[in-house]
């Protein structure tokens, strides 16, 4: 193997964060896409979302590759290999948040609740995505206090899902089980828990980004867990 020049080096790093954030704009559309679907009741849209699930993995797998490379080539220390290795460890958390873009369009293929408003999510899903959102930026300007932010913000999300989950079991405990199929009440049910954690997955997936933008520009492993 022979090393790049270091000018090289340096635009291949710049290259590296720019490509992640493209990736990241790509995720976040998707989020935002499946969450259109299940308050719409969309399908067509909801199928686009999990088709581009294969691109948004496709760049995952190039963009490692390119982590791989630099570390392989350049052998980067302190600063740098934080980077690097932060920027690997992030991709890994865009790809699941893109999983879970897809999971939510697949529920949202299953129709419209006949339990709970779909719509009754979309502020989560709104929280969520604005928290992914902010995380991604806080990436792209090495920014500490927003990562910090991010994670004091999580636990406000969480409350909000379990509020919704407490509310799901509500609607289904006042049901009138003569007025609705059981099976599909069952399956509203199920469906709508299942929605609520993958948007507090979201949130959480929104911290580990925050967490390892943190180490990357200050070493402060305050927020790894």
């Amino acid at each position: 193997m022979i090393a790049v020049p270091r000018e090289d080096y340096r635009e291949s790093l710049d290259e590296l964060r720019a490509d992640v954030e493209s990736m990241g704009r790509e995720v976040l559309d998707q989020l935002g896409r499946s969450l259109d679907a299940l308050e719409r009741d969309d399908r067509g849209l909801a199928r686009e979302v999990i088709d581009g699930d294969e691109r948004v993995n496709q760049q995952y797998l190039d963009l490692e590759a390119d982590c791989i490379e630099l570390i392989a080539l350049q052998q980067p220390v302190a600063s740098d290999l934080r980077f690097v290795a932060a920027s690997f460890k992030i991709l890994t958390d865009l790809e699941r948040i893109g999983d879970l873009a897809t999971n939510l369009a697949r529920y949202a293929l299953a129709g419209s609740s006949e339990v709970i408003s779909e719509s009754r999510l979309r502020g989560i899903g709104e929280t969520a995505s604005k928290q992914a959102e902010k995380a991604l930026d806080a990436y792209v300007e090495a920014d500490p206090e927003a990562c910090r932010a991010i994670a004091e913000r999580d636990d406000d999300l969480d409350a909000s899902c379990q509020n919704a989950s407490e509310a799901v079991v509500r609607e289904l405990v006042a049901s009138e089980p003569d007025r609705w199929d059981i099976e599909r009440l069952l399956d509203d049910v199920s469906r709508l828990l299942l929605t609520v954690r993958d948007l507090e997955r979201v949130g959480d997936h929104a911290v580990n980004i925050a967490a390892r933008t943190l180490y990357m520009s200050d070493g402060d492993p305050e927020l790894i867990y």
